[in-house]
Formats: C-alpha cells, sequence, structure tokens
C-alpha cells in the first residue's frame, strides 16, 4: 500500500488562484490535479480493505498497456510490480505452446475394480500383489501387479509383510470371536450407599452372557471359585473357547488363571488403562446399567441377583442385538418367523422392560359347537 504523495502544502501549488472552471465550462489542470489526488487517495482507502484483488486476463491487458505510459517511479507503486508483468507474458506462452490432449489411450481403471483390490488386501493382509491379481482373475478382472501395487499404495496400503505384522487388536478379536470369552466386574450402588460388585462372562460370538456372582467383598478365591462354577456350567461347550479376555484387576489371581488353563483356555490380560481391549465386557456394562440397575433402587444382595438374573434371560432371549443381525443370542439363525397373527406383550423387571411374542389366534368354538363336531 502506499500514501498519497500530496500533501496540503502540494495540494495549494498544484490550484495556484484559479476557478476549478474556466468560462467554458471545461475542468481546469488545477481541478485535474484535484480530482487525480482524490483518486489516488480512494485507491489507498480501498487496498486497505483488499487483501489481493482477484483480476481477469482483460484487467492485466489494460494495466501491462498503460504501465508503460507511466514513469519509473509511479511505476513501482501499481497493484502489480514490474516483474508480475512478465509473469503474466510467460504464463500466456506456456499456455499457448503446451501439447494439446494426448488421443484416445488405456482406459482408466474404474472406482469399484479399485475398491476391490482394496477389500481384497484389507480383509486378507497376508495377500501380496500376486495373490490379490489371480484372485481377480478368478472374479473376471484382468489387472497387472504393477497396477495393484500403484492402487494399494493409493490406499496406504503397504506389501503384505508388513501389512501381516501390524495386525491390530480389533483384527485379533473378529478373527477369533468364536473362541473367546470376556469377562469383567460390574459395581452397583444399593440405596443404603452400599457398593456391590457383580462377576460375568460374555461369550464373545453368540454374546450370551453368564452372570456369576454377586458380593460386597470380592476376593481372589471367591473370583476362582466362580470360575471353576462356569467350566461345569458351559460343560463340553467349554472345550471350544481358546482365549479369556481380562483386565489387571488384583482381583484375578494366579488361581484365577490356572482354572482355564486346565480348561486349555489361555487368559490374556489388557494393556493397562486399555478400556477398549475388552470392549465387548464395557460395553455389556454400559447396556446393563441404562436398561436395568439405573433405573432401579437395588436394595441388597438379594435383590440385585433377582434383577440381574431376570435381566439376564431377557438378554439372552428376548433382547434383539445390531451385532447379531437384530436377533438375541439364543436366537436361531438359520429360522426366519413368519408374520404372527397375534402378538403377546411379556412384562420383564415389572414393566421396565417388554417382550413381544407373536401367537397363533385360535378360533372361539360356536355355542352350538360340541368337541366331537369340532373335531
Amino acid at each position: 500500500m502506499i500514501a498519497v504523495r500530496g500533501s496540503a502544502t502540494a495540494v495549494l501549488d498544484l490550484l495556484p488562484g484559479v476557478g476549478l472552471a474556466d468560462t467554458t465550462g471545461a475542468l481546469s489542470s488545477a481541478a485535474r490535479n484535484a480530482e487525480i489526488l482524490v483518486l489516488r487517495h480512494e485507491v489507498a482507502l480501498l487496498r486497505r480493505q483488499i487483501e489481493r484483488p482477484r483480476m481477469s486476463w482483460a484487467d492485466r491487458a489494460v494495466l501491462s498497456a498503460l504501465a508503460r505510459k507511466l514513469p519509473t517511479t509511479l511505476r513501482r507503486h501499481r497493484l502489480v510490480t514490474p516483474g508480475t508483468l512478465p509473469a503474466w507474458h510467460r504464463r500466456l506462452v506456456r499456455w499457448k505452446w503446451r501439447q494439446p490432449p494426448a488421443g484416445p489411450s488405456r482406459p482408466p481403471l474404474p472406482d469399484e475394480l479399485a475398491a476391490l483390490m482394496q477389500r481384497l488386501a484389507t480383509d486378507n493382509p497376508t495377500w501380496g500383489y500376486a495373490r490379490v491379481q489371480g484372485e481377480l482373475r478368478r472374479l473376471g478382472h484382468r489387472v497387472a501387479a504393477a497396477t495393484i501395487r500403484r492402487v494399494l499404495r493409493r490406499f496406504g496400503l503397504p506389501p503384505a509383510l508388513r501389512r501381516a505384522s501390524r495386525q491390530s487388536w480389533r483384527t485379533f478379536l473378529h478373527a477369533q470371536a468364536r473362541t473367546l470369552l470376556a469377562c469383567d466386574f460390574l459395581h452397583v450402588d444399593t440405596v443404603f450407599i452400599k457398593r456391590l460388585y457383580v462377576f460375568f462372562v460374555m461369550e464373545i460370538t453368540t454374546r450370551r452372557v453368564h452372570v456369576l456372582g454377586v458380593t460386597a467383598h470380592p476376593t481372589g478365591e471367591w473370583v476362582a471359585q466362580l470360575a471353576r462354577n462356569l467350566l461345569v456350567d458351559l460343560g463340553d461347550g467349554a472345550g471350544g473357547f481358546r482365549f479369556l479376555i481380562r483386565d489387571r484387576d488384583s482381583k484375578f489371581t494366579a488361581a484365577f488363571d490356572a482354572v482355564f488353563a486346565g480348561n486349555g483356555t489361555t487368559v490374556i490380560p489388557t494393556p493397562p488403562q486399555s478400556p477398549r481391549s475388552n470392549a465387548f465386557a464395557e460395553r455389556w456394562i454400559r447396556t446393563v446399567r441404562a436398561e436395568c440397575t439405573d433405573r432401579l433402587l437395588i436394595i441388597g444382595e438379594r435383590h440385585l441377583r433377582a434383577v440381574l438374573a431376570e435381566y439376564t434371560e431377557h438378554y439372552n432371549t428376548g433382547r434383539a442385538h445390531r451385532s447379531l443381525e437384530l436377533r438375541a443370542p439364543d436366537d436361531e439363525p438359520n429360522v426366519i418367523r413368519l408374520p404372527a397373527a397375534a402378538i403377546r406383550c411379556r412384562r420383564v423387571l415389572g414393566g421396565l422392560l417388554n417382550e413381544y411374542h407373536g401367537a397363533p389366534i385360535q378360533s372361539p368354538r360356536s355355542p352350538r359347537e360340541t368337541p366331537s363336531s369340532a373335531a
């Protein structure tokens, strides 16, 4: 930006005591000079508000043509500097002599095919470029391995060795879901401000929950005994679980781990201060609090056991789960129920929760109808 060069003295020098208009009505030279000073001042005010004006090529052509008529000292204080004018010219030359667009060549890779490459590499971390190429060939797509490498790099996917070595905790949980158990503690405060602890175990693949015990003073021996009770309740199904996820609570002693080790189940402690590593159990704690314990006043251990027993039955048999395609853990996944003729409501926890079941409508008998005729 520049300041107005003319001061009060300069303005008086430009107005040598003559009128602003002569006898013919035209502007005098002093009036024109005053107008130029006013315009310069207005331009200076506008430059304070606009950081960088946007000019079209027509504006650039006009400024380039008129800038040649200005003295050197005035040319330095324009919207553009002398170095800008050659830059505009060089840009025009590049546009004139740039190469025309090439003719038809190899068609671009469809976005659906690139997304399929990303899916194959993400779902199968051990697959290399040739393995992905072979799978695409079986699906009817002929793509070079170099193209697959370029596409995967664009999506930020490294080669197979690096992808296989950086397996996340979530990937491990999904891969081992059928053989995983998760356990944790839930605490509930009674109306007498007494804290009770609930120990539960969840089967990850089915989301089935087992509430094993409630006490006000949990100990390592108590937790180990509940683990033995769980293996007895599971029976032959206990041999199908290979891993048990638990946190680093001091109540999980070596005796607790030994109970599952004898069953062939490996106990995996979560990293310190990482509740997401045991996300399934933490999610059930959030659910049971939101749907049950936070909406009731718990009196004591006996009351809490009864409440959790009824809620656990509802959770396992009558509650839809988003992770199970809106089925309950005990529902048969291969059975598609027909629309029910009548709907029956079953109240859970005194109407705190409701379950709805379909039942066929039985046609009422006529007063004149006898059992034999009905048959």
